[in-house]
């Protein structure tokens, strides 16, 4: 599913012990570099590169947000402090330019945090600093019954189960030779020019719901994937009709992918799907997984993946929130114009009384 990343924050939270940090003397404060040490808990060793990362980019992103206008594509960290420790941080990240839609990539929390109550300030918190976003994405384990708990009292739906698969290439059977592409099938890289085809492409393969709760564009599906994806382009019709492309590095290890297979060219699920897998195997470099999603209702691409030697690692859902914000009146004598002008239609109109005719000048 186009454009979600799993992590293992969504795998089962151990079973908290009783708080031993007082509510009120919680601090949230955004990433800065003087948190880089104190997270030195296992439990957030695994997000360091993710958090190096948004110390990096936050500095020179705030800069051109503050001279061009421009939104930051850097994610979003806040962090849970009592005095010099830390309690747990979420990581979020704008899924679009325009800010419309919003993923809670991470949320980590401490063992001796107060669990739940910590996780749902920390995601109330994200919310509130997103101002422009109308919607909100996040991802639990199915496991995980207490984030699911605080996914759902803070607003979220579900919208799917995915199955989640750990995939690398046999080395015994991996070598020089590819998976041979259909005749009226072309190997074409992601860019800028070639980048509406997989947007079209998305369209026709993400679920409505879904649509319309991300909000993309061809430049959101660039800025996601840095460029690095893949398509398989049917050269008579010019229309991608099978791609791979990059998500992110997994907290795990490796990389997420998002492998998209167009509804009229099912049968692609095969050779064809795993030539494009090797190709990003082999084009993201480092020899680390691959990581992938896959909808429990589509059994072919389950088969699939079990036969090429995919590992199952769990399942998660998917669910989504709207973003409903009062809006402030900030002119009402405006408000009054328009009401006035509006009922003056209204208002029964005097006849016209007729112009009189210049008389002729008497002789």
């Amino acid at each position: 599913m186009p454009g979600i990343q799993s992590s293992p924050s969504s795998s089962p939270s151990p079973p908290s012990g009783p708080a031993r940090t007082d509510p009120e003397s919680w601090r949230l404060q955004p990433l800065a570099g003087w948190h880089l040490p104190l997270l030195s808990d296992p439990v957030f060793l695994p997000l360091q590169a993710v958090l190096q990362r948004a110390v990096l980019l936050g500095l020179p992103e705030r800069l051109m947000q503050a001279l061009l206008a421009r939104p930051s594509l850097a994610p979003q960290v806040l962090v849970a402090l009592s005095g010099q420790t830390p309690l747990g941080l979420i990581v979020c990240r704008r899924l679009n330019r325009s800010g419309t839609c919003w993923q809670m990539q991470h949320l980590r929390l401490a063992p001796g945090a107060a669990r739940q109550e910590l996780a749902a300030t920390l995601l109330r918190a994200a919310i509130q600093r997103a101002r422009g976003a109308a919607s909100w994405i996040a991802a639990a384990s199915t496991l995980d019954d207490t984030r699911l708990a605080m996914l759902r009292e803070q607003g979220f739906q579900p919208l799917r189960t995915d199955r989640l698969w750990c995939w690398r290439p046999n080395p015994a059977a991996s070598g020089p030779v590819m998976p041979a592409l259909p005749p009226d099938l072309q190997l074409t890289p992601l860019n800028r020019r070639s980048a509406a085809l997989l947007w079209h492409l998305e369209q026709a393969t993400c679920p409505a719901q879904l649509r319309q709760l991300l909000d993309r564009r061809v430049e959101d599906l660039l800025d996601q994937s840095h460029g690095r994806g893949w398509m398989l382009v049917d050269s008579s019709r010019e229309q991608a009709v099978a791609a791979v492309r990059w998500i992110g590095e997994h907290a795990g290890g490796g990389h997420d992918v998002e492998l998209s297979v167009h509804p009229g060219w099912e049968h692609l699920v095969g050779g064809a799907s795993e030539l494009l897998l090797r190709q990003a195997y082999a084009a993201l470099g480092s020899k680390e997984p691959l990581w992938l999603r896959c909808d429990l209702r589509d059994g072919a691409q389950q088969r699939w993946l079990a036969s090429l030697g995919a590992e199952e690692r769990g399942e998660r859902v998917l669910m989504a929130r709207s973003v409903w914000r009062r809006q402030a009146l900030h002119a009402p004598g405006r408000a009054g114009l328009r009401l006035e002008a509006m009922l003056d239609q209204w208002q029964p109109r005097r006849r016209p009384l007729p112009t009189p005719t210049p008389l002729a000048p008497t002789p």
